[in-house]
């Protein structure tokens, strides 16, 4: 659903700009709060400086259901927003998150991943009149603002580096079938200025996969073998991380001890992905999916 400049899409109800429900003010689009791990100096004044860490991101929406002369939109309206933030697909399900939507002039469209956690009307004194004030918090536990638009690659398997060497008789002219650098289909670009997660997903036939993202030097090693149709989904967004197997089975413990998904990032501008593994078959394939990320809107 495209959003037009001033409009919110709250877990799937848009407000602002255009609709029945007026926005007023909205809190936390700032920097996040830090979390911080200073460490007092047991022997003289100050503290030693520890790690900085940005908490869940806080957003709060101050807006007003306005219908004039029909207060039974107005109450249809409150009921619609009522029920995404009591949605049980996300409240009761461990991982699963919500997304909050934004648009400013002069931006693309925005999203954060969280959960709802107010959406109450302040009064319902004035509803005969169709209006319902609004007290609405969304958090997200990732801070940074994510693009609207997933990117995508699919990649076969990298033979640029698998010595095989030739088969006579040679024929001229003689080439070796590797990409140059701007033509490898491993490129990778992040919009944002700070590091994107990837999703990363390995389709079979195929054993023993290794993904590299060359600029960083950072690998996921996974022991496991997967058929014709079987497949293994990474997700290394915090709060979401899992390594799984056919959509349900855990297959982290496949992972090498040098593969850390928490270090497993797309940095903004260019960087390339390669990807080995044992298929006979020239099939399998790994797509990686990311969102370009911001640390302000």
């Amino acid at each position: 659903m495209a959003l037009a400049d001033w409009q919110i899409d709250f877990a799937g109800v848009v407000i602002g700009r255009g609709t029945v429900v007026s926005v007023a003010d909205v809190e936390g689009l700032g920097s996040a709060e830090l979390r911080t791990q200073d460490v007092l100096n047991p022997a003289d004044d100050g503290a030693f400086p520890g790690v900085d860490l940005y908490a869940p991101r806080t957003v709060r929406i101050e807006a007003g259901i306005r219908t004039p002369g029909d207060p039974a939109a107005a109450l249809d309206k409150l009921a619609e927003i009522e029920a995404v933030a009591a949605n049980a697909k996300v409240r009761r399900r461990a991982g699963a998150l919500a997304q909050l939507r934004l648009r400013w002039p002069g931006r693309g469209t925005k999203v954060l991943f969280g959960r709802i956690r107010r959406a109450e009307a302040v009064s319902t004194a004035q509803a005969v009149h169709g209006w319902i004030p609004l007290d609405l918090e969304f958090t997200a536990l990732d801070p940074r603002f994510n693009d609207d638009e997933v990117s995508s690659v699919t990649l076969p398997l990298d033979i640029s580096h698998s010595g095989g060497g030739f088969t006579a008789p040679l024929v001229a002219p003689i080439t070796t079938g590797v990409a140059t650098p701007d033509t490898r289909p491993g490129w990778v670009v992040a919009d944002g200025n700070t590091a994107a997660w990837p999703s990363i997903r390995i389709t079979g036939p195929v054993a023993n996969p290794r993904i590299l993202h060359v600029e960083s030097g950072r690998v996921l090693d996974l022991d496991i073998t997967l058929g014709v149709g079987e497949r293994i989904d990474i997700e290394t967004r915090p709060g979401t991380r899992w390594v799984l197997r056919n959509g349900s089975g855990n297959a982290a413990n496949a992972l090498s001890n040098a593969s850390r998904l928490d270090l497993f990032q797309i940095p903004p501008g260019r960087s390339e992905i390669r990807w080995t593994a044992a298929d006979y078959t020239n099939t399998t394939r790994l797509t990686v999916s990311w969102r370009s990320a911001w640390t302000a809107l």
